[in-house]
């Protein structure tokens, strides 16, 4: 169970440090994926700004072992997620929602084993 937390923590670490500086950034390729969603620029930035300090929680916590700082990374993950799929369903494109899915399973499995 320790292996798959770890492998789960990493894994979501990597995904949204890689996700959250694209879009907090403001580079065109990070917010394309938003721009087809309708999102606002400046609300994408702050969602990516948001999954850089999950990130950065979950991968604080990892180092110090402390269960709360994961939690903080997990919990802020799964409602950016639960965003994502709010509004991939909003804009009717469900399929291109299918990994956020997947994500929010990810992060619900993380949260099961802390």
């Amino acid at each position: 169970m320790a292996t798959m937390h770890t492998v789960i923590t990493l894994l979501l670490a990597l995904i949204f440090l890689i996700a959250g500086l694209s879009k907090a950034s403001g580079s065109s390729a990070g917010l394309s994926g938003t721009r087809d969603l309708g999102i606002p620029d400046g609300l994408a930035r702050l969602v990516g700004i948001f999954e850089t300090l999950a990130s950065s929680s979950l991968v604080i916590g990892f180092a110090l072992d402390n269960s709360d700082l994961k939690l903080y990374g997990y919990v802020i993950i799964w409602f950016v997620v639960a965003g994502t799929i709010f509004f991939h369903f909003r804009a009717n494109k469900i399929r291109t929602g299918f990994p956020a899915m997947l994500l929010i399973i990810l992060a619900t499995l993380g949260i099961a084993t802390l």
